[in-house]
């Protein structure tokens, strides 16, 4: 059953390694009746998802949405979007990448890749909204 079915509240995993934008994505999301998981890495996102070890009875994911800053140490959000698109069990969870830097080619490159969406950074409450009611279409149809 899907959390907009069960009602439940959609919950999305916000990684940024950043504070003080997890803080302000975690903030926008709450505010618009999410569930939000804050992680700081690409890595740590992979271990919440439980992508982390190579585990033969792996959970369907509770996340509904997953959003992920582009640059980032280590794992960027397009390394953590191309994972997650490759995994059998996580590649129906709509990643949506954002960044400050508004570079086309890298935006094209996300959105071939599977990204849902492509935001500037700072998040607005309009961007916040507009996913919201995409992910609601999603979670009806699945």
């Amino acid at each position: 059953m899907s959390a907009s079915t069960s009602g439940e509240k959609l919950h999305v995993l916000a990684v940024d390694d950043s504070v003080v934008d997890r803080k302000m994505i975690e903030k926008l999301f709450r505010s618009s009746s999410f569930r939000v998981t804050t992680a700081e890495s690409g890595t740590r996102a992979l271990e919440l998802l439980g992508l982390d070890k190579e585990s033969s009875h792996c959970q369907e994911p509770k996340v509904n949405m997953i959003i992920t800053d582009y640059c980032m140490p280590g794992m960027t959000g397009f390394d953590l979007l191309k994972i997650v698109k490759e995994s059998s069990n996580l590649r129906g969870i709509p990643v949506v990448i954002m960044s400050s830097e508004n570079v086309p080619t890298r935006i094209n490159r996300c959105l071939e890749e599977g990204a849902e969406e492509f935001l500037q950074k700072p998040l607005k409450r309009s961007d916040v909204s507009r996913l919201h009611s995409h992910m609601m279409r999603i979670n009806q149809v699945g």
